[in-house]
């Protein structure tokens, strides 16, 4: 009948045509917009997992880091220029000081630490809004999934300082770890400050969850600690150390203190965001990597490099090599999570 085909005529002329097109080059695929909105897999398990896991390790974060700031001693209430006041307890108070500042910078970094070792595998261990922010502008992690990140550590962040509040005694509460800037210090210093230890803390984390890389031996998430560490004990006069604008937000939110609560926003976001940049466009740019001989550097459908060493593998989301699987030909890896060892 006119107008009419059989099935014959139609899978014969859709042949000719593919045989037909096959010398053409094919034109590139558009992106779609689940790619261009990084919201690939958000229907699935993995997605949300990854999200809760963010949420969870922030509040247990704050309420560790928090609670160490809590004073469990009642106050001295004496002044230096008092001549009353026995010229030791001035010692002892400073003493008493520096020991509280060690604490608060240990169990800080020990606690990301931690966190970073437990979760890091589930959603890359990120804890911090500052450190998401990196990961988005240097196209680690799509713009979707990083908005939830965010979204999750502040909400975590509140979880996490309400829950200290809770069980701690109401004359124990004092400041509750509000972050605050030090007495004298100019904001525009203050942003400084913040920048600058939130710079060394995120440089720490793209240079040393580097899969590039074939000199790393030890823990990233104890570096990462460490550098955290380092930043509470040099910064804890100046601002307090904040690195973490959620870390920040959480207590803010519970004692409805936001002074100056900008300071902790700007800063860190800055500096994570020019020690994201400058790390991966300026000092180990992948368009100058050279693998060395014999090794073989694939990459996941993400773009990211994942090392072979001989016949060793480095997992992602750690730096302990496992002995790799025999395989008779060689396939694309699987698709990975947005993990710190990818950058």
């Amino acid at each position: 009948m006119p107008g009419v085909q059989s099935q014959g005529t139609i899978r014969g002329s859709n042949d000719r045509a593919a045989i037909g097109s096959s010398s053409a080059p094919s034109k590139p695929a558009a992106p779609s917009m689940s790619t261009m909105l990084g919201s690939e897999g958000i229907e699935t398990l993995d997605f949300w997992r990854s999200v809760g896991a963010e949420f969870l390790a922030m509040l247990l974060f704050v309420l560790l880091g928090v609670g160490s700031t809590i004073s469990w001693h009642p106050a001295q209430n004496f002044t230096v220029n008092d001549a009353s006041t026995p010229p030791k307890n001035v010692d002892v108070n400073i003493q008493e000081n520096v020991a509280a500042q060690v604490l608060i910078s240990l169990c800080f970094g020990l606690s990301i630490a931690t966190m970073v070792q437990c979760f890091g595998h589930i959603s890359g261990g990120h804890i911090n809004p500052a450190v998401t922010m990196a990961m988005m502008v240097t196209r680690k992690i799509g713009l979707v999934k990083g908005l939830l990140y965010v979204l999750a550590q502040l909400v975590g962040g509140v979880a996490g300082a309400g829950l200290l509040f809770f069980v701690t005694p109401v004359e124990k509460r004092g400041g509750f770890g509000v972050s605050t800037v030090g007495t004298g210090m100019a904001l525009g210093s203050a942003v400084v400050v913040e920048l600058l230890l939130t710079f060394q803390l995120v440089f720490t984390i793209f240079a040393t969850c580097d899969s590039k890389r074939t000199d790393l031996g030890g823990s990233a998430s104890l570096a990462i600690g460490l550098s955290v560490t380092i930043g509470h004990l040099v910064g804890i006069p100046y601002t307090g150390a904040s690195m973490n604008p959620a870390r920040s937000f959480g207590p803010a939110m519970v004692k409805l203190n936001f002074d100056n609560h900008w300071v902790y926003w700007v800063g860190p976001i800055l500096g994570a965001v020019i020690a994201a940049l400058l790390y991966r466009y300026v000092f180990f740019p992948e368009r100058d990597f050279k693998p060395r001989p014999r090794q073989v550097i694939p990459k996941d459908q993400a773009g990211n490099y994942r090392e072979v060493k001989d016949d060793m593998v480095l997992k992602p989301g750690s730096l302990q090599p496992v002995k790799k699987k025999k395989r008779t030909e060689r396939k694309d890896p699987p698709p990975t999570r947005e993990v710190l060892s990818t950058v």
